[in-house]
């Protein structure tokens, strides 16, 4: 087990180096627990709808949805299947409420107890099709209680342990977790206290990218699994070519932020880069370079601090904690979460002294940005005036704004408005 869990944390292949350890991952936990509890707001005022299209639970679980490989087909579980009526959450007033309990009591609890007796409690309703890939969403409140769920993760569980655990049942699900969290502890100098690591092993195990080491010192077995750890090794151009367009979309973001940071510091603002991206190499430097060390003690200490120091870009007025403008860059990232930062940020400390905000995407994406907006759980949006920035524009004008523009007006006159 050692040698496997060397061997793929070296991988920059594995999930372990291209999710576990991607940087905007933590930057999704926020606008996700935002989302949920959105969901339970809506439910609980009868305004959540009956059906999944549309509704704010479709846009946290398509969130989730976005976030690599390992969440790939996460929203499936909870499409509407009108012939078989289930999930039972959409037509059932009951079975909704019930839910919306479930998610509320997750947020609220604090430790391990209260997370699994809020999943006995919800099984023991038995809501068709309410099963274990809400796990999903328990993942982002309680990372270190809750493992995320699917079919390879389950594979790979089954492969490793050689149980045999079943899919779309939630004691099967709870006695996995018991497994996992068993197994995280004896390697938890090689794993992490955040669920998230083992859990794409188990990932990797059962998409078929590694084998489970032999569970016998069968001589010849262990051979043969050493070749297939080695085949890995040998077969990972194809994979190398995935790694590097994430690389390029990454270093893409960085070299906008990279851009908005120059630009902002040439009309006068002191300019500030997302916490968890200031170490990011750029132009020969970091994209901190030139940026205060912390945010203003009115925004670091207020309302939603926590997402705002991960928005990719702010504006500052020299001197002070006014917030000229913030900007979320989206290159492949999802969208909804950069919206909920910006929401964060105009409706907590800084309510109302943020002048622009602002979404800076591909031009090619400037119809998702719209369809975000338009969205229920969004309806604020209108009253904050967000603009678009297309990345044309900021590449083509940066520079003579930067040389005759004045304030926030050369901006403004080339962003869209939402």
């Amino acid at each position: 087990m050692r040698v496997l869990l060397a061997r793929w944390k070296a991988d920059p292949n594995a999930t372990y180096a291209t999710w576990f350890l991607w940087e905007d991952r933590l930057k999704n936990f926020r606008s996700i627990r935002r989302g949920i509890a959105q969901v339970i707001t809506e439910i609980d005022a009868g305004t959540f709808g009956n059906t999944y299209k549309g509704s704010s639970l479709e846009t946290v679980v398509g969130s989730i949805a976005e976030q690599r490989q390992i969440f790939k087909g996460a929203d499936h579980a909870f499409l509407w299947k009108p012939k078989l009526r289930i999930p039972d959450i959409y037509e059932n007033r009951d079975n909704q409420l019930a839910f919306a309990r479930f998610l509320n009591s997750c947020v609220c609890c604090t430790g391990e107890e209260g997370v699994v007796a809020a999943i006995r409690h919800l099984d023991s309703r038995k809501i068709k099709g309410l099963g274990p890939a809400v796990a999903n969403l328990l993942y982002f409140v309680h990372p270190t209680i809750a493992p995320p769920f699917n079919t390879a993760i389950v594979k790979g569980y089954n492969a490793l342990t050689g149980a045999s655990v079943k899919l779309g049942r939630w004691d099967e699900y709870l006695a996995m977790r018991s497994g996992i969290v068993a197994t995280n502890s004896r390697y938890r100098d090689l794993l992490s206290n955040d669920l998230g690591a083992i859990a794409g092993l188990l990932f990797d195990l059962g998409s078929g990218k590694y084998v489970a080491p032999p569970r016998d010192d069968d001589e010849a077995a262990r051979a043969a699994w050493e070749a297939d750890l080695a085949r890995v090794r040998e077969e990972g151009a194809a994979a190398d070519k995935l790694l590097n367009r994430v690389r390029d979309a990454d270093r893409t973001h960085a070299e906008v932020q990279g851009w908005l940071r120059d630009l902002g510091a040439a009309l006068g603002f002191q300019p500030w880069v997302a916490a968890n991206d200031r170490g990011r190499a750029y132009a020969g430097g970091r994209l901190g370079d030139g940026c205060p060390e912390a945010l203003p003690e009115a925004l670091a200490d207020g309302p939603g601090a926590d997402a705002v120091r991960f928005i990719d870009v702010l504006w500052l007025e020299p001197g002070t904690a006014h917030v000229a403008a913030a900007f979320e860059v989206e290159h492949t990232t999802s969208i909804y979460s950069g919206i909920v930062r910006l929401l964060d940020l105009a409706l907590g400390a800084a309510a109302g002294s943020a002048r622009g905000l602002f979404l800076v995407a591909p031009d090619d994406r400037e119809d998702e940005v719209r369809a975000q907006l338009s969205r229920p759980a969004f309806s604020r949006i209108g009253d904050l005036q967000v603009r678009f920035l297309p990345y044309s524009e900021l590449e083509t004008h940066r520079h003579s704004m930067a040389r005759f523009g004045q304030g926030m007006k050369a901006v403004e006159a080339v962003a869209r408005a939402l």
